[in-house]
């Protein structure tokens, strides 16, 4: 039976069992609890500094309104970064390459914004759909342009974070089995193929990283948009 490259997106199944529930679960058990006393070790320092730095970094731009969702855009955060990262290591599944989950945290975060929007200033989150100054003829074309781009924003959302991950996992793939063909006949074709590898895979972390931030940012930005 021929295996492709794009089985290992599958999603795993164990006994009939999904293992896609215990994916998402397992980034939660990994982060230490914070506790009440005043000195607390090294890596709850750290990881207070981070969300701290991130929650002031993402709810700058927001009014006093949008800081409401300070705690689910710095958890989202978290959570994406954790499974983009732990997708990287060998044997794992990341769930963030499946576009169901990724727009399956987009959409309703989308619409929540959008539904806040037309809730507390409706003029205003309808006139988006307008800009000021359109020629009369052109205000009908314009509306639906405005509107399609608006109903496309989940969906960008969700195929750029599955699109990053899934071509970086298929480029990484593709190079190992290169070095792993070569090392036979090419040796010092091989080792450059590693050490390619390796800085491919410096690169994918930073990649994980940075699309759980641009993920959770441009939601921040709709939701600027909105409030």
């Amino acid at each position: 039976m021929s295996v492709s490259l794009f089985d290992q997106f599958a999603s795993p199944v164990f006994m009939g069992i999904p293992l896609l529930a215990l994916a998402l679960t397992l980034p939660w058990v990994l982060f230490p609890t914070p506790s009440a006393r005043w000195l607390s070790n090294r890596l709850l320092t750290l990881q207070g500094w981070f969300i701290n730095r991130f929650t002031q970094q993402i709810l700058m731009p927001l009014n006093l309104g949008g800081h409401k969702w300070a705690l689910i855009l710095t958890s989202l955060m978290v959570f994406l970064i954790t499974l983009n990262i732990l997708g990287l290591l060998p044997y794992t599944f990341t769930p963030t390459t499946q576009l169901s989950l990724n727009l399956g945290l987009a959409v309703p975060l989308w619409l929540a914004t959008v539904l806040i929007g037309l809730r507390n200033q409706p003029t205003a989150a309808l006139g988006h759909l307008l800009p000021e100054g359109t020629p009369v003829p052109l205000i009908p074309i314009l509306i639906i342009i405005e509107t399609i781009s608006l109903f496309i924003r989940p969906l960008a959302l969700g195929v750029r974070l599955t699109a990053n991950l899934t071509a970086g996992h298929l480029l990484m793939q593709l190079t190992s089995t290169a070095a792993f063909v070569m090392l036979s006949m090419m040796p010092a074709v091989a080792a450059l193929t590693t050490i390619l590898l390796l800085m491919l895979t410096l690169l994918e972390v930073a990649v994980a990283m940075i699309q759980a931030y641009v993920f959770v940012l441009l939601l921040s930005l709709y939701l600027q948009d909105n409030t």
